[in-house]
């Protein structure tokens, strides 16, 4: 009969805990598993990923081409309708109130409602984007949906300096300078 004091654990579950430096009569004595000397061997020696010993890793022998447009993705936090259900109905859903019920988290370029789920009651959403079927079912179920302005405005061309400069401010266009040359002539011989 199975009681506290004859528990064990299922065989084969639990491994033998690797002694190092217990002797050469432990099977991982004397250099512990390190091999003989060298950096690796050294206790704090360690060598970074990809590092090949001062040779050229491979990483930069390789050619680099194209273009890589990850480095400016913006990445956006996304709410399904289904999470919104949480609030009450006429509720103001904005970044702030997303935040506190934990439904967002961390740092992101705007939000995003997505349309997975039914919304049960109307709700004022105030997002920086919204799916075309999420944006149906808000305002079928009596909500509304504003997108946020301070989002909407990068994307607005930059407004162009009025040409009206003072004359004494205004500073003269640069001569461009002209080039000297060197003719060379092959000797004639």
């Amino acid at each position: 009969m199975m009681r506290l004091h004859n528990f064990r654990p299922r065989p084969g579950s639990r491994h033998r805990v690797k002694r190092l430096g217990c002797g050469e009569s432990s099977g991982h004595g004397k250099t512990s598993g390190k091999g003989h000397k060298g950096q690796k061997a050294r206790s704090g020696g360690s060598i970074r990923l990809g590092f090949e010993g001062g040779q050229m890793p491979l990483i930069r022998r390789l050619p680099k081409r194209g273009f890589n447009n990850a480095a400016f993705h913006k990445h956006y936090a996304v709410v399904n309708l289904s999470d919104l259900n949480a609030f009450e109905a006429g509720t103001v859903v904005n970044e702030q109130l997303l935040r506190e019920s934990n439904l967002i988290r961390g740092h992101f370029a705007g939000i995003k409602i997505l349309g997975d789920g039914e919304l049960k009651h109307d709700l004022q959403v105030q997002v920086d984007k919204i799916s075309t079927t999420a944006r149906e079912k808000i305002e079928k179920a009596g909500g509304t949906v504003t997108l946020r302005e301070a989002r909407r405005i990068e994307k607005s061309e930059p407004e162009v300096a009025s040409s009206e400069a003072e004359p004494d401010t205004a500073v003269a266009p640069a001569k461009p300078r002209a080039k000297k040359t060197k003719s060379r002539k092959k000797k004639s011989e």
